[in-house]
């Protein structure tokens, strides 16, 4: 199960292409969340008809760190989760493809914000902070990870020379370079919604927390930035899109798009 705004906005969810489902034969069960964050009260009402064998028997609970609506979770609010789902006799797992921009907002360390605080397995981003295609996947404890080099190979994620992917991330963890990078990237989404906050016919939706920006704002408006910029309309009904911030955005990049989104709305 996951949690995304309203129903399962999730990357697991609605990103993968039903992967979960295709590759794993798993269901997944979407939450009814605020902003993208799950808490122990909504979990606990889908973990029902425990060994009802007609029914879906929950095993893992999903979350996002930060979120896909650039929220952050708070170190109290993720041990709550992780305690109602091991009183629950389920695991944990963190999607933690921007565990830095959390870690970094937050001003804990890597762990502190995750498997210090009960998840039991992280997927630990390395792409989104600015490294080339390296991923790794953490187990909070090493008789978890049991077998998983035979399922990393039978699903396709043991490349070739892989110590070279690997070593990215000693780099990315020496001197916390990891920190100023997702610092940065925060830093430059908290600047971005600070020129645009006011513009008259946008509204920012979303709490600015770690390196995304959610507005709404005209949709010919939307088409004339899309003409210069890359990025999503998150919602198409509400006319909601979603800016986001990197370990290389400079302060150029986000005065030129703040000063477009001024020129487009204001036209």
């Amino acid at each position: 199960m996951g949690g995304g705004d309203l129903r399962g906005s999730a990357h697991l969810n609605v990103d993968e292409a039903g992967a979960p489902e295709g590759i794993a034969s798993v269901k997944l069960l979407a939450a009814e969340c605020e902003h993208g964050k799950l808490d122990p009260a909504q979990i606990d009402g889908l973990i029902v008809r425990r060994g009802d064998e007609h029914a879906v028997q929950p095993r893992v609970v999903s979350i996002s760190q930060s979120t896909e609506l650039g929220t952050v979770y708070g170190t109290e609010e993720i041990a709550a989760i992780a305690q109602l789902v091991h009183r629950q006799g389920l695991l944990l797992h963190m999607d933690g493809a921007r565990l830095c921009n959390a870690a970094a907002a937050l001003g804990e360390t890597l762990a502190g914000v995750s498997t210090a605080l009960g998840v039991d397995v992280l997927s630990f981003g390395g792409t989104k902070n600015g490294l080339l295609g390296a991923e790794a996947v953490v187990f909070a404890t090493a008789d978890s990870a049991d077998g998983f080099q035979y399922l990393r190979k039978q699903s396709l994620q043991l490349a070739s020379k892989m110590r070279f992917l690997a070593a990215q991330f000693e780099a990315l963890l020496s001197d916390e370079l990891w920190r100023s990078l997702a610092d940065h990237a925060n830093q430059m989404a908290a600047r971005l919604a600070a020129l645009i906050g006011d513009v008259q016919g946008l509204t920012i939706t979303r709490p600015v927390e770690a390196n995304a920006v959610f507005a709404t704002l005209p949709e010919d408006a939307v088409a004339a930035l899309q003409e210069q910029f890359d990025f999503y309309v998150w919602d198409e009904k509400r006319s909601e899109v979603r800016f986001m911030c990197s370990w290389d955005t400079t302060v150029r990049d986000v005065e030129q798009l703040a000063s477009a989104v001024r020129d487009a709305v204001g036209s």
